[in-house]
């Protein structure tokens, strides 16, 4: 088994190379074959002078955090002309049914299953804050909602009031309206997914608890969803995929408002998730491999585990 950095190497060695940031570049990707997991590859740019993170991910679906966790090292806000910048596009579907919108919290991601569609759309997410923040739940959309005004809670107006910065009790469709062009309400009391006035938010945890968009894609989303279309909302730091045969671990940081996930922790939930995942049977893992990707939380997947016919008690042993 290669270490984690020969793993990510080669990795890159067959990712395609884009000359700028371009177009938007739509995430949406063919459903993979019966039994594997991954979509998509992982992209690289070359940075233009004036590039940054939030330009490069706004450009290419992506969001500022993971944008920022898979170049550890690189300026977010003065890359450098030349500069190679990873873009994470490949990723481990969501653990679960592949039907309706599945939204990840630890990565910052929505996924989007169309019925009778073999295909499956990718979206960045702003969630929310700490001490907001959204929540663990099966749901539903109930309602959809065209240039949408905003009416902020009595807690929003009291928090922003506090902070010197008063609220109208309603602010009006428009490009100064946090909605943005569209909302999509919950069955969960409270909570929209909408577009957003503010780009740079996308991928980060600044909501009061709502799933902020890029406008484009809230849009887009809209157009292929309807009332009654399910949304999955879970928490998993830790996503575990099949490919060819191969086990893939894609870890991210874990959402913890206390600041106080060791790396002790972080390794324990990997070991529950592996033991709670039926890709563990017949295959040897390079623990090694697993402790470098789960202090790394970069979100790209790594292969750690081959073909093997050692019993799962050695493996877990071998920690």
């Amino acid at each position: 088994m290669l270490s984690r950095m020969h793993a990510v190497a080669r990795c890159l060695s067959v990712a395609s190379l884009c000359l700028a940031a371009g177009s938007a570049f739509a995430l949406e990707f063919p459903l993979p074959p019966a039994g594997d997991d991954i979509i998509g590859e992982v992209r690289v740019v070359k940075a233009k002078y004036e590039d940054t993170f939030a330009d490069l991910g706004t450009a290419n679906d992506l969001g500022y955090s993971e944008m920022l966790a898979a170049n550890p090292g690189i300026d977010a806000w003065l890359p450098g002309e030349g500069s190679e910048v990873i873009l994470p596009t490949r990723f481990i579907l969501p653990p679960g049914p592949r039907e309706g919108i599945v939204i990840n919290l630890a990565e910052y991601r929505l996924y989007y299953f169309p019925k009778g569609q073999n295909k499956v759309y990718t979206y960045p997410l702003g969630i929310g804050r700490e001490g907001w923040g959204s929540p663990v739940a099966n749901a539903r959309i109930t309602d959809k909602i065209a240039n949408p005004a905003w009416y902020p809670p009595k807690s929003i107006r009291e928090e922003h009031a506090a902070d010197g910065d008063p609220l109208p009790t309603v602010v009006p469709p428009g490009p100064d309206n946090p909605l943005g062009p569209y909302k999509m309400r919950l069955s969960v009391p409270g909570y929209l997914i909408h577009g957003s006035n503010k780009k740079f938010g996308i991928g980060m945890r600044v909501s009061h608890g709502c799933f902020r968009m890029f406008n484009n894609n809230v849009l887009e989303l809209a157009a292929m969803t309807k009332v009654g279309t399910s949304v999955r909302i879970i928490n998993e730091p830790y996503k575990f995929g099949r490919s060819n045969g191969k086990i893939y671990l894609e870890a991210h940081e874990p959402l913890d408002d206390s600041g106080n996930t060791s790396i002790v922790d972080k390794h324990t939930a990997v070991i529950n998730a592996l033991l709670k995942s039926d890709e563990l049977s017949g295959l040897h893992l390079d623990w090694d491999v697993v402790r470098e990707v789960v202090a790394a939380q970069d979100g790209l997947p790594i292969e750690i585990a081959e073909q093997s016919v050692a019993p799962q008690a050695e493996q877990l042993g071998a920690y």
